[in-house]
C-alpha cells in the first residue's frame, strides 16, 4: 500500500476524483458527506450535472473544476476548485450563482420555482485577506431604522420552506485550504485536512470521509487509470508552473522597466535639480553683488558722518 512521509494512505486528488468518481451515483454518499457537513444539514443527492469544465479539452490548461449537484428538494450546489490565483474570482461566483438561476428558468416558469443556490469554493490560493479558511456569505435584509431583519410571512414560510427572506438568495461558502493550520478541531476541519493533504487519517469520523479513503485511494486505480491520472496531475503541475513562470517573468518585466523609468526620472530630476541650483547660484551672486554695493555705500555714508563731525558740522 502507498503511503506518504506522514505514514497515511495516499489519495487522488479531489477534483480529479470529482471529474471521473464521484459523479458515479454509487459514490454520491461521499460528496453528501461533504455537503452535509459543509452546510450542517442531511443533504441527500439527487444528480450531478455538467459544466463546461466536466467537458475534456485535450489541452485544456484551466487550472479549476465544477460541478453542479443537485439535492432531492431541488436545491443547487455549485462546487468549484480552483488552484490558480484569479483577481477578479469573486465577480466568477457571482457570475456563477446568476447563470445558475437564469440557466434553469424556462418560459412560463414561476418566479417561485427558482431554486436555492450554493456556490462552493475551493480554493488553493490567497482569495482576498483574511485569516480564516472557512467564510460564509449570505443576503440578509435589515431595516435602515428599526434593524429589524426581515421574515416572510407566514404563508411564505409555508410555501417556501425558508424563514427569513434573505434565505431565499444564494449562499457562498469559500473554502480556503491553504490557510488550514492541520489541526482538526471538528468533522468539517477533517474534510479540509483532506482537501489539503489528499490524506484520511483512521480516526476521522466525518460523514463520507472513510469511504473517500476507500474509493480515492490510488493503490485502487487500475494500471490504466494510474497512468491517466499521473498524466493529468503532471499536466496539472506544468500548467501552474506555466503560469507562475509567466507571472514570475512579468514580475522580472515589470520591475526592469520600474528601475529604468526610475534611472530616467532620476536623471530628470538630477537635470531639474541643476537647473535650480544654476539659477540659485544666479541669485546669490546677485545678492552679493548687491550686498557689495550697499556696503561700499554704507562705508562712505560712515565715512561723511565722521567727516562732518570732525569738522563741527
Amino acid at each position: 500500500m502507498e503511503e506518504d512521509k506522514k505514514g497515511e494512505r495516499v489519495l487522488i486528488s479531489f477534483d480529479y476524483a470529482i471529474k471521473l468518481l464521484l459523479r458515479d451515483k454509487a459514490h454520491f454518499d461521499i460528496l453528501e458527506g461533504f455537503l452535509s457537513e459543509l452546510l450542517m444539514r442531511e443533504v441527500s443527492l439527487k444528480s450531478i450535472g455538467e459544466s463546461e469544465s466536466n467537458r475534456e479539452y485535450p489541452k485544456d490548461k484551466q487550472n479549476r473544476v465544477d460541478i453542479l449537484v443537485e439535492d432531492v428538494s431541488g436545491e443547487i450546489m455549485l462546487i468549484e476548485l480552483q488552484f490558480e490565483t484569479e483577481l477578479d474570482y469573486l465577480h466568477r461566483m457571482l457570475f456563477g450563482t446568476s447563470k445558475a438561476v437564469t440557466g434553469r428558468m424556462v418560459q412560463g416558469m414561476k418566479y417561485k420555482e427558482v431554486s436555492k443556490i450554493y456556490s462552493i469554493n475551493i480554493v488553493y490560493f490567497d482569495l482576498g485577506q483574511g485569516s480564516d479558511y472557512v467564510y460564509h456569505g449570505k443576503t440578509s435584509f435589515t431595516g435602515m431604522h428599526n434593524r429589524d431583519e426581515l421574515r416572510l410571512s407566514e404563508v411564505q414560510r409555508q410555501t417556501f420552506g425558508k424563514e427569513m427572506a434573505g434565505d431565499i438568495y444564494p449562499e457562498y461558502y469559500i473554502l480556503k485550504v491553504n490557510n488550514f493550520d492541520d489541526i482538526t478541531k471538528d468533522t468539517l476541519d477533517e474534510w479540509i485536512y483532506m482537501l489539503k493533504n489528499n490524506a484520511v487519517k483512521d480516526e476521522f469520523k466525518a460523514r463520507g470521509l472513510q469511504k473517500a479513503r476507500e474509493v480515492l485511494d490510488r493503490n485502487n486505480l487500475t494500471p490504466e487509470e494510474r497512468k491517466a491520472y499521473d498524466y493529468a496531475m503532471e499536466m496539472r503541475s506544468k500548467d501552474l508552473s506555466d503560469v507562475s513562470s509567466a507571472r514570475d517573468e512579468g514580475i522580472a518585466k515589470g520591475r526592469k522597466e520600474g528601475l529604468e523609468e526610475g534611472r530616467i526620472e532620476r536623471e530628470e530630476f538630477k537635470k531639474e535639480l541643476e537647473k535650480k541650483r544654476a539659477e540659485l547660484e544666479k541669485e546669490r551672486e546677485k545678492f552679493e553683488k548687491e550686498h557689495e554695493k550697499f556696503e561700499k555705500e554704507r562705508a562712505g555714508l560712515l565715512a561723511e558722518i565722521t567727516r562732518l563731525k570732525q569738522n563741527g558740522q
